[in-house]
């Protein structure tokens, strides 16, 4: 067993502040099986209102959301990014990926966002903070920054989305670069967009269940 192979089902207290972890490597995760991600029967995109006040009427009953947002690529210095584009929120089982090009369905997504009696657990999440204060006006409410938790259990440097589920399950999670690179400004967005923006807030969603932090 690899030293960062911690597994699922070890419990969380196992995870100390007074250890050092390793951080698994891209090499070492890249011979890992692959995480079993929604498929596209399991996730809902929303881009209208009428559609946003429906799911709205779900997600707000939910107590923890995995989430993650998506922007247009920058590619010039001193760019100003225009994001995010898309939301994403996710439970055990499905995952919603908001379009913000509707202001009343950006407005319902701003008061999800906003709300604090919701934990939404994520990975590198202070851009998307940054972001969503500039374009939707709300302070993100109850944001659970998941490489926090993961340095207060051991681990120097921030694991992401990758090195968390290499930890946690003993799996590779699969991160398209031409999907991560694509214009998510687009009013529609493809299948892999679609795979792939769920599936990062998936993740964090199935990493903080097994972090057992409810």
């Amino acid at each position: 067993m690899l030293l960062w192979q911690i597994g699922a089902a070890y419990p969380a207290h196992l995870f100390s502040m007074h250890t050092t972890h390793a951080t698994p490597s891209k090499e070492e995760i890249a011979l890992l099986e692959p995480f079993d991600r929604l498929n596209l029967s399991r996730i809902v995109l929303v881009a209208t209102a009428e559609h946003a006040s429906r799911v709205y009427t779900e997600l707000s009953c939910a107590r923890v959301l995995g989430f993650d947002t998506e922007s247009k690529p920058t590619f010039f210095k001193d760019q100003v990014s225009e994001g995010p584009h898309t939301v994403q929120l996710s439970t055990a089982d499905k995952a919603w990926v908001f379009q913000l090009h509707d202001p009343q369905c950006s407005a319902m997504v701003a008061q999800l966002l906003s709300s604090t009696s919701i934990t939404k657990a994520g990975f590198g999440l202070g851009d998307d903070r940054k972001r969503i204060i500039a374009k939707l006006g709300v302070e993100p409410g109850g944001v659970l920054e998941l490489n926090t938790i993961f340095r207060e259990r051991g681990y120097r440097k921030d694991m992401g989305v990758k090195g968390a589920v290499a930890v946690l399950f003993n799996q590779r999670f699969l991160k398209s670069k031409k999907a991560a690179t694509s214009n998510w400004a687009n009013p529609q967005l493809t299948e892999a967009q679609l795979v792939y923006a769920a599936n990062d807030a998936y993740a964090a969603f199935r990493v903080f269940e097994a972090l057992q932090l409810d």
